[in-house]
């Protein structure tokens, strides 16, 4: 299969999703650095070192992080501390790979393999539960890992989409089922006048 210019772009983030850049996940970013529209130096997970690659591939000089997005520093994991957890699944929503487990009224906890430390959990915990640990830097350096992450991200994406649409199916089918008896209701009332017209001398 052939790759664009946004692959191998994408290929060379480090899959962490965590909008720093201020796109939707790592691809999205990826597509805007190769149409044009973004910056290498919009990715403070990636770094220095992030930035060089990228400029290597597009052949462009590597410019400084721009650290209005953030700065860069060690990958981490997010913990959870159980026992200040309170079930409230707003973590697990603000997840973009799907690596917390829990449900509602239930502890939680984060599966370290799949976490990208993204840091998306964090401000999304009311009762500030979540503490981030270091990543292993074999975890962090490991593309195999990046590319288990973008597959993670992709299909909570499929899954979100399908979901949304379901909603507003059944949003669709509620304001039919409402809307139904109300339209018989003018028809009726238009055929009322219509036939009080008729017969009035």
């Amino acid at each position: 299969m052939t790759s664009t210019l946004a692959d191998r772009i994408d290929d060379l983030l480090p899959q962490t999703q965590c909008e720093q850049c201020g796109f939707h996940g790592c691809r999205p970013y990826a597509d805007a650095i190769a149409a044009g529209d973004a910056e290498i130096n919009r990715c403070p997970p990636g770094g220095a070192v992030g930035i060089e690659r990228l400029a290597a591939l597009l052949n462009r000089p590597a410019i400084p992080l721009d650290t209005t997005r953030g700065i860069e520093k060690p990958r981490t994991l997010a913990r959870i501390v159980e026992a200040d957890c309170i079930g409230c699944t707003k973590c697990i929503q603000a997840c973009p790979v799907d690596a917390i487990l829990g449900a509602a009224k239930l502890m939680h906890t984060v599966v370290s393999d799949l976490c990208t430390g993204c840091e998306l959990c964090v401000p999304a915990c009311p009762v500030d539960c979540i503490v981030l640990d270091p990543m292993p830097p074999a975890q962090a350096n490991d593309r195999a890992h990046a590319d288990a992450a973008r597959r993670h991200f992709r299909r909570r994406e499929e899954r979100l989409a399908v979901e949304r649409a379901a909603r507003e199916r059944q949003l669709a089918a509620s304001k039919r089922e409402v809307g139904a008896p109300a339209a018989r209701h003018a028809v009726l009332e238009a055929l009322a006048r219509a036939k009080a017209k008729k017969d009035s001398p």
